[in-house]
């Protein structure tokens, strides 16, 4: 039995407690109900606390006051004060709320999961944007080669300026 309808979350715990509260307000205070006045006024009273619980938006309050409820239940049925048929039909209600309940706190407990990754994306982002950004390094050039020492160019030979006139002679003209 699922008392909370796709989709809608939280306002169904409402509606889950008020049914609680209905079965167990249903007929009370007869023995033919299988429910003593005492006993239905202390039960009422916790079905009070998971209902507040709940129209609060507390799902983890609702659940400590449904454990609380169960707990008077069972001493309740224990001691006589309430049949075995009428505690079984609270008890199965009772499932259900918890039901509820535990997937309200689940969803609470994913929302602020969510919510504490993005705000923790969101820093990171923050923080990147505002450091500077990282030094490039560029390679410190390669030093450059030693110069090789060149000796200077040995001087020509000078030629004998006899000889070229020695070669040449005859050669000119006017010599004929």
């Amino acid at each position: 039995m699922r008392l909370t309808p796709a989709g809608t979350g939280r306002p169904a715990l409402g509606w889950s407690a008020a049914l609680l509260a209905a079965a167990l307000l249903g007929g009370c205070g007869t023995a033919e109900t299988g429910l003593q006045r005492d006993a239905a006024r202390q039960l009422q009273a916790r079905v009070l606390e998971v209902a507040q619980a709940s129209s609060q938006d507390d799902p983890a309050a609702a659940l400590r006051a449904l454990e609380g409820l169960e707990a008077e239940l069972e001493s309740a049925q224990s001691e006589g004060r309430i049949s075995e048929e009428r505690r079984r039909s609270i008890t199965t209600i009772a499932t259900a709320v918890r039901a509820d309940l535990n997937e309200a706190v689940a969803a609470a407990e994913k929302a602020a999961a969510d919510k504490a990754a993005e705000e923790e994306r969101i820093a990171a982002e923050k923080a990147a944007a505002e450091a500077p950004p990282p030094a490039v390094e560029v390679p410190a050039p390669a030093p450059a080669p030693a110069p090789v020492p060149v000796a200077p160019p040995a001087p020509a030979p000078e030629a004998d300026k006899d000889d070229d006139k020695k070669g040449n002679e005859g050669k000119g003209k006017g010599n004929d």
